[in-house]
Formats: C-alpha cells, sequence, structure tokens
C-alpha cells in the first residue's frame, strides 16, 4: 500500500536448467549458495545492494563412499549403549579399574575420534591432525 512503507517484493525468477548444467553450476558454486554465486557472476560481482548474508552454507558432502562407510560402522557399533553402560557402573561405584577396563575405554575412545576424523573429511573439513593445504 502506497504510503504505509509497504514495500513489494520482487517477483522471483525462475531458469531451467538440465541436470548436467546444475551440476557443474553446483560444482562451480562450492559452499556458496547457488542463486548468490549465479548473481555475482551474471552482475560481476557488483550487485544492485546488499543482502543480508545466510546464517546457513550448503556444504556438498566431498567423499560420499567416506560417508556411507562412517555410517555404516555406527550403525554396526554400539558405542552409546556401551557408554551408557559404562557411565552408570562409574555412577554406582561397580566399574572397577583394571588394566583390561582401561584398555578398552581406551580403544572406545579411539574409535570414537577416527569416526569424528572420518565424518569430518567425509563432509569436506580439514582434521585437526591434517595440515592445512
Amino acid at each position: 500500500m502506497p504510503g504505509l512503507g509497504v514495500t513489494k517484493k520482487t517477483p522471483p525468477f525462475s531458469l531451467r536448467l538440465t541436470f548436467e548444467e546444475r551440476a557443474r553450476l553446483e560444482e562451480l558454486a562450492g559452499s556458496e549458495p547457488l542463486g548468490t554465486y549465479i548473481k555475482r557472476k551474471v552482475f560481476n560481482g557488483k550487485g544492485a545492494g546488499k543482502r543480508r548474508a545466510r546464517s546457513r552454507q550448503r556444504r556438498p558432502i566431498k567423499d560420499e563412499q567416506k560417508l556411507a562407510q562412517v555410517l555404516a560402522m555406527l550403525g554396526q557399533s554400539r558405542i552409546a549403549n556401551n557408554l551408557n553402560q559404562l557411565a552408570k557402573a562409574a555412577h554406582i561405584g561397580t566399574l572397577p579399574v583394571l588394566p583390561d577396563t582401561e584398555r578398552e575405554i581406551r580403544k572406545a575412545c579411539a574409535d570414537v575420534a577416527l569416526m569424528r576424523r572420518e565424518l569430518l573429511r567425509a563432509l569436506g573439513h580439514r582434521t585437526d591432525t591434517e595440515p592445512s593445504s
């Protein structure tokens, strides 16, 4: 309505692409939102005005096979159940701290750390044990 400070939104623009064209654009855009990437390219990095930045960026999976492998490892493990049982035993004082027990707990912690590193790697993040490239 004129005079009430209400602004009209610009209608959206639609563009049909083949699967190959869209895949190529997504590859070129990387973690940048696709619409932002296209506008930046079309207008040579000079937009009409500043827009509020998105709080969440899409991060494509870097290694889907590695991600599937880690998810399978998690599915086969009983880590959550075992950690819960250990926590209960520690809480009530029935967890004997024998060398075998300590070794198994350390092994479980190492397994969890390995899964964390592999998940980060599969999602395209540098892990704390890898040099930056």
